[in-house]
């Protein structure tokens, strides 16, 4: 047994009082780190946020998870805000290759609960990903770098070997998670690489809470007529609130404008995608009914088509909308959500008439949400107050040192 650092390193064991983390040693292993170098070092949260601005994790060193959740675009992708209709899903790091579902935004998923049964609901909640298939945020990080249509990495040991290129983080996942990154237990190093960009999404950049309705909240700045109109509606007629619940959760301070559970709105086809990948068509995007153990578990099909309800938070910055994007606006997906049933029908979304004379059939036309949406009766001037009101949980809406805080800590802050 040696001491390094103030850490007992065993033959066998590595205890890290550190992180309350053990790691045994197998096969080739080191017995041993190597002495600690004399280096400043970042905190777990501050390799988070190296790492998720680091574009070298990617197959052409260009796409990092920055790339597609940046916080100009609410932690979305930059690029399909700006050109929400030809561009709903994101570039990867190969050229012409692209995603298949609208990148979510990051921004609050630190409050999605694990993927689970809600027996009281008689539905599933929580998870990362439209289909909740990660528990958690370290899941969700670990899986963009080798999926080929994103940062396209060949396995986890090319994605240790970029990292293990920098040498601070070399001496920060030693000295933070006792793990080198040249170990060939890939499966028990590579974790890390998701637990430490699972410290960074957690904190207050992803998570502002300071809208102009978390100002109204806590009385400091009052809503225009509309946006009150909107706000009624929103909590009555128009039924978003049955989903994206402007009341906070029990014990937590701030509304989170989801209950993280899965739907079927009866979303139509979106074929610009498929143009993206060069295809006449793509196969059906079942949701959460597509991961293989929900289907074995519902051999029904009644999970088929139904995806996470995201946050509405920050909405306003983060088109296109949709799991596959195929609205471009918030004014068009509100008047979905109005006229689904009654509007009438195109042949698809890029029909010139989408959404003023019709909408296309539902992609997955099982277990379709009829209850919720689809003929809500709601005017033109209706439409545009709820749309009013979903501009006003836009983060960073106002210079904080303008607005008088309550004494002691900042009010909107977690």
């Amino acid at each position: 047994m040696l001491i390094v650092a103030g850490t007992m390193i065993a033959f066998s064991v590595f205890v890290l009082p550190l992180t309350g983390e053990t790691a045994t040693t197998t096969g080739t292993t080191p017995a041993a780190l190597p002495p600690l170098q004399d280096t400043p070092l970042p905190d777990r949260v501050k390799l988070g946020f190296l790492l998720y601005n680091d574009l070298n994790i990617s197959a052409r060193r260009n796409t990092g998870c920055v790339t597609c959740h940046a916080h100009s675009a609410g932690f979305a992708d930059p690029r399909s805000a700006a050109d929400p209709v030809n561009m709903p899903v994101s570039p990867g790091s190969e050229p012409g290759k692209f995603g298949t579902r609208n990148a979510q935004t990051a921004a609050y998923a630190t409050f999605s609960p694990p993927f689970h049964w809600d027996e009281q609901k008689q539905t599933y909640v929580g998870g990362q990903f439209w289909d909740g298939r990660a528990n958690s945020l370290k899941d969700q990080a670990i899986g963009p770098p080798l999926n080929p249509l994103e940062m396209a990495m060949p396995n986890k040991e090319a994605v240790l070997a970029r990292l293990a290129e920098n040498p601070v983080y070399l001496e920060a996942f030693r000295r933070l998670y006792g793990v080198d990154l040249k170990w060939p237990q890939v499966e028990m190093v590579y974790p890390k690489f998701g637990a430490a960009i699972g410290s960074f999404e957690p904190t207050d950049e992803f998570a502002e809470f300071n809208s102009k309705y978390d100002y109204y909240v806590a009385g400091k700045i009052d809503l225009t007529p509309q946006e009150q109109l909107g706000l009624q509606l929103f909590n009555g007629k128009a039924k978003c609130n049955n989903c994206h619940s402007s009341k906070p959760p029990a014990n937590y301070p701030h509304a989170l404008f989801t209950d993280f559970t899965y739907d079927n709105l009866g979303l139509p086809v979106n074929p610009r995608i498929a143009g993206l990948h060069g295809v006449d068509s793509l196969p059906l995007d079942l949701g959460l009914g597509g991961r293989p153990e929900i289907a074995a578990k519902h051999p029904d099909g009644s999970q088929n088509g139904k995806f996470k309800v995201p946050t509405l938070r920050n909405i306003e910055i983060t088109p296109p909308y949709g799991h596959n994007g195929v609205f471009a606006t918030l004014e068009q997906i509100v008047h979905f959500y109005n006229t689904r049933d009654t509007l009438g029908e195109v042949p698809d979304a890029t029909d010139p008439n989408f959404g003023i004379t019709g909408w296309p059939k539902p992609e997955v036309p099982k277990n379709v949400n009829r209850a919720e949406l689809g003929n809500l009766g709601l005017t033109d001037d209706e439409e545009a107050a709820v749309v009013a009101f979903l501009k006003t949980l836009t983060d960073d809406a106002f210079d904080e040192k303008d607005l008088e805080h309550p004494e002691g800590e900042a009010p909107l802050r977690r």
